[in-house]
């Protein structure tokens, strides 16, 4: 085993390469850290698979992780505005609106969020999204709410935004063991990208492994929920508002790409590929949502897993182990609540105080909260 040069200042270990671990390296970077992401293999994060809806209102959050998911997304374009600064590239930030329709109004005004929406009648549904089934007869429509162009353009900024501020990378690195005596961590074992095992030591890590980090730290209620995704190719124009449906939902990008998901398989746990049966549900949710766009050519397909808790909140900050902080289980909404996220990791990892309207949260998302 190799173990790496322990002389000069420590960086903080980021375990894991997508979304989340990228954001949160960037942070601490721009506050002058020094950061080193670990990453098995990028592709499969989250990042790369998600829709990129920012939608607290549309998803019908409640309680704490509503109030995350809205100060997550009054923050997003501030930090938008920093990854575009440092990378030179775009985000692909649309506030585009997000419609979430129903069967009747009594439906409609049950909802959990319906508050924080514009109440729609079946007139005002069809003006809002032209084509739209008959079956649904009411609506919200939250214009607080849109999209980010995470799969494209967000990852790609991020990245080059990490490269910019000195964030080193090592790819193809699987940690394989978090090292620890009575409860304080000291380094991590990991197979490198030869096949070699490396040890290296740490005095502070952040575990962002997404669907993943039950994995090295078993205590974690953090389990996959697999999702299967397409893209359709439609006319310019065609598709002004996200559909927020039951089930599955339409995310139109501004080059007329519309993306459709997802499935929820918590069965399938790590089953990769592509399913006869999650292709035909998507179309099926494609038909009852809006016919004419069973019509319109698929373009991609693709899988993903969201990294699930029990409440399906995220759990956030400390961990059993003293220098080890969390970052993971943000389900389907870890592009939502990157920012807020990595503005608070990046906070205690740097040995500062979190703003208040974030620490108020903790309690929330704190790992074992599921035990009491």
């Amino acid at each position: 085993m190799t173990v790496s040069d322990s002389s000069g200042p420590q960086p903080v270990l980021i375990l894991g390469g997508g979304l989340m671990g990228l954001a949160i390296a960037h942070q601490l970077a721009r506050r002058g850290i020094p950061v080193t992401v670990l990453s098995r293999r990028r592709s499969e994060a989250a990042g790369f698979v998600a829709a990129g809806m920012l939608a607290p209102h549309a998803e019908g959050l409640e309680g704490a992780l509503l109030r995350l998911g809205q100060l997550s997304l009054s923050r997003i374009p501030s930090w938008v505005a920093q990854i575009e600064a440092d990378s030179g590239l775009p985000c692909g930030l649309r506030s585009t609106g997000i419609v979430v329709p129903f069967h009747s109004a009594n439906e409609r005004d049950a909802y959990p969020t319906a508050a924080f929406g514009e109440h729609l009648d079946r007139e005002q549904l069809v003006q809002e999204l032209p084509g739209i089934h008959s079956n649904w007869t009411a609506g919200l429509l939250f214009a607080q709410d849109g999209q980010i162009d995470n799969r494209r353009q967000l990852m790609r900024a991020l990245e080059s935004a990490c490269v910019d501020r000195g964030v080193q990378f090592q790819e193809g690195v699987e940690v394989l063991e978090l090292i620890h005596e009575q409860g304080v961590l000291s380094g991590i074992r990991a197979r490198d990208s030869e096949g070699g095992l490396i040890s290296l030591p740490c005095r502070q890590t952040v575990l962002c492994s997404g669907a993943w980090s039950a994995r090295l730290l078993p205590e974690l209620p953090v389990f996959p929920v697999k999702g299967q995704m397409l893209s359709l190719q439609t006319p310019r124009g065609a598709l002004r508002r996200v559909i927020f449906g039951p089930g599955i939902y339409m995310v139109p990008r501004d080059d007329g790409l519309v993306v459709v998901g997802a499935t929820s398989e918590p069965e399938a746990e790590f089953s990769e590929g592509l399913t006869p049966q999650g292709q035909t549900r998507l179309k099926e949710g494609i038909a009852e949502l809006l016919p004419e766009a069973i019509h319109w050519p698929p373009m991609e397909r693709w899988w993903g897993f969201r990294p699930c808790t029990p409440d399906e909140g995220p759990l956030l900050g400390p961990s059993p182990i003293e220098g080890l902080l969390l970052a993971c289980g943000h389900h389907r909404n870890g592009v939502l609540m990157a920012s807020a996220t990595s503005e608070l990791i990046a906070d205690i990892a740097s040995g500062n105080e979190p703003r208040n309207d974030l620490a108020e949260l903790m309690p929330s998302f704190r790992w074992h909260r599921f035990s009491t």
